[in-house]
């Protein structure tokens, strides 16, 4: 069982585990294929030495620090999603830092004493542009900060299909709405969660059901369109396909809703908070001149949806 530790700067003394670790260091916004590999590389080195494999991250995005922002800062994982696939990958303990203006200010050596030396790390992992603080403060000048104290161990850039496993470009994919270059960087499903809460029930009219999803704050979610989903409710995942988008059949300036219609299943569900994997684009928004058509056009769109999970599972 991971041990989650939230450092406030600074930090207490007796809030550091004093056995030795090998320590992950990113803020892994998605846990993506790039990320994976600094964990696994920090993993197999704690586990050649005998020791803890722990990850120094963060609670939000080091940037809220620095700059204004005019939307709400939202992320391919939250804390707790980030967390928990952090747990299944092997990690002992996640020291998480709060990223406040003071703890920003703090110098190169300062960061490397207090957050590297301080958390008695024998070995630090990171990708090669982690950066951890001011000036000079990246992957090429951490061995004359650590002055021989603890091993540095730099992973390189990884790849998939010649693109850079990047949180940016990920960020990119799921904005686009391109789920299924995103679960190749992801090396998963892309997954948001929400409550269900009730909507128009314009669905039900139509032979067509919906749960309306209200996201849960700071998840990022698929550009507008329909797509191919599974939500889990309670302990099971069932199949379906999701509308992101403003209803435009039905009149203009409307706000946008996350509706997901699943296949074969009549129960109430209101309250349920769920978990959706976002699997594929199907097709954009589109105003439909009447009700019949909109019904014809959700007919293929389950029907592809079908297809697309009995193929793909």
């Amino acid at each position: 069982m991971m041990e989650v530790i939230h450092l406030h700067h600074p930090y207490k003394s007796d809030q550091i585990k004093q056995d030795p670790i090998v320590l992950a260091m990113g803020f892994f916004d998605g846990v993506h294929a790039g990320h994976r590999t600094v964990i696994q590389k920090a993993a197999q080195e704690a586990k050649k030495r005998g020791i803890k494999l722990a990850v120094l991250t963060y609670d939000h995005h080091p940037s809220v620090a620095f700059k204004t922002y005019k939307t709400p800062l939202t992320y391919l994982t939250t804390l707790p999603k980030k967390l928990e696939i952090l747990a299944s990958l092997g990690v002992d303990i996640a020291y998480v830092v709060n990223f406040t203006s003071e703890f920003s200010q703090l110098t190169p050596q300062d960061f490397v004493n207090r957050y590297m030396v301080g958390l008695n790390a024998v070995a630090v992992v990171a990708g090669f542009d982690h950066t951890y603080g001011t000036k000079d403060a990246d992957m090429l000048h951490l061995p004359i900060y650590a002055a021989g104290r603890f091993d540095v161990i730099e992973v390189e850039q990884v790849n998939v299909d010649g693109q850079e496993s990047a949180s940016t470009r990920t960020r990119a994919l799921v904005d686009q709405g391109d789920l299924d270059e995103a679960r190749r960087l992801l090396l998963r499903p892309y997954e948001t969660t929400g409550l269900v809460v009730h909507g128009e029930a314009r669905g039900r009219e139509l032979g067509y059901p919906t749960a309306n999803i209200e996201t849960t704050a700071g998840e990022r979610l698929p550009g507008v369109g329909i797509y191919v989903v599974e939500m889990k409710i309670g302990d099971n995942w069932y199949p379906g396909m999701a509308s992101i988008g403003y209803n435009v059949t039905f009149g203009e300036n409307r706000p946008k809703t996350v509706e997901i219609n699943l296949f074969d299943f009549h129960r109430a569900i209101y309250g349920e908070t769920v978990q959706i994997k976002w699997y594929h684009f199907l097709r954009g928004e589109v105003k439909f001149a009447n009700g019949q058509e909109l019904i014809e056009q959700l007919a293929e769109d389950e029907r592809q949806s079908r297809l697309f999970l009995q193929n793909n599972n």
